[in-house]
């Protein structure tokens, strides 16, 4: 419930104190535990199925019986992603961060490709580095179970409200969400939100200046210019490059029926489905670039856009599918690469194929076209890509 005291309990995380209660009402989640029932064990829900749930609830009361403040649970999660990362990764590279001030709090204002894993690969080459994970910006839209917004409150999410339709609403709603970010960047906690609503499904990284207006309209209520108030927030751009994306089938597959049909119906559980696949499923070798703060100068924010976009396009880094698929030679294209790309676009129904190319295809276009040769050569990573 909404406090006088705390305009933000809606949609912030939990504080330290309210964890050990957040853990204990998931553990009695009766969804919760026949989620991790149906995952772990999918053949135990036979005769002598309903025996597990109490022993379920046993293992995790104990296994959690430590955990009782935010940066518990972020150590935690990290024990989890050191175990994904060694199963569904050939390796995690990260370029920038060294050039970040661990006294600072950053916005970081990132491409957009997979639910869970893009904020949680941030969060992990910064805690590699010793530096305090984010907080997360989080659609309402992914929250419709109770122990969905448990787990998100305790991994330092915060609610973003889409659902809210009516101008009012929204305009409230967005207002809330500006005056959150300044208060978390004061709090010295940094922010890590996508550059535009939903993942970029064709790997077209474009930021949407709408969300750089939302984070304005605390500066407008404090009566900021937008180039101060913008500057003072700290926004560095981030790159997250997948070599292998593992959504990228359905992906292409929904991009060809909103083509043919002109819309898409998600099912049920679909959200769900496409958060484990992306948790689970084989990455190769992620990169995580972070870029400079961005500096203005007489800006709005569709220019800071294209000042957040030069940056994600200069910093992805390129991988041999995305030379293949642009039609680009390159060191790195080997047979063995061409074959994987082939399998890989044998798999996709003929129809949804040129999504396919399209979505490995569209960093390098984008690189070509923020650069003065042909796959910006001058990037900080270009090095490193061309090896």
């Amino acid at each position: 419930m909404q406090t006088v005291n705390d305009p933000y309990q809606e949609i912030r995380p939990y504080h330290d104190d309210e964890v050990p209660s957040a853990i204990q009402r998931l553990i009695q989640d009766d969804e919760f535990i026949n989620a991790i029932l149906s995952y772990r064990y999918p053949h135990a829900s036979g005769p002598l199925g309903w025996l597990l749930k109490p022993a379920l609830k046993l293992y995790l009361t104990k296994k959690w019986s430590n955990i009782k403040t935010v940066q518990d649970v972020q150590l935690h999660v990290a024990s989890y992603m050191r175990k994904m990362i060694k199963t569904t990764c050939d390796k995690v590279t990260v370029s920038g961060v060294e050039k970040l001030d661990p006294n600072k709090a950053y916005l970081f204002v990132s491409n957009h490709r997979d639910i869970a894993m893009d904020p949680a690969l941030v969060n992990w080459c910064l805690h590699q580095q010793g530096l305090d994970t984010v907080r997360i910006a989080i659609g309402d839209n992914l929250l419709r179970k109770p122990c969905a917004t448990e787990l998100m409150k305790l991994n330092k999410s915060f609610i973003v409200k889409r659902s809210a339709k009516a101008p009012r609403e929204m305009m409230k709603s967005l207002s809330q969400l500006s005056g959150y970010l300044r208060l978390s960047l004061d709090e010295g906690q940094s922010i890590w939100i996508a550059q535009r609503e939903g993942r970029a499904k064709t790997g077209q990284d474009v930021t949407d200046p709408a969300i750089l207006k939302m984070f304005f309209m605390e500066g407008r209520k404090r009566k900021q210019d937008f180039d101060s108030y913008m500057e003072a927030l700290n926004v560095v751009p981030v790159a997250i490059s997948y070599q292998n994306d593992p959504c990228d089938l359905d992906k292409a597959t929904e991009l060809d029926a909103v083509n043919r049909l002109g819309a898409y119906e998600k099912s049920e559980f679909e959200d769900i489905q496409t958060i484990v696949k992306g948790i689970v499923g084989d990455k190769r070798h992620v990169h995580v670039a972070f870029g400079e703060p961005v500096t203005l100068s007489q800006d709005t924010p569709e220019s800071m856009a294209a000042k957040i976009d030069a940056q994600i396009h200069q910093l992805y880094r390129l991988y041999p599918a995305n030379y293949i698929a642009a039609g680009v030679e390159h060191d790195s294209v080997t047979p063995a690469e061409q074959r994987l790309y082939e399998q890989k676009l044998a798999q996709a129904p003929e129809a949804a194929r040129d999504y396919l190319r399209e979505m490995y295809a569209n960093p390098v276009l984008n690189q070509c076209a923020t650069s003065s040769d042909n796959i910006n050569q001058d990037s900080p990573l270009a090095a490193e890509n061309n090896k």
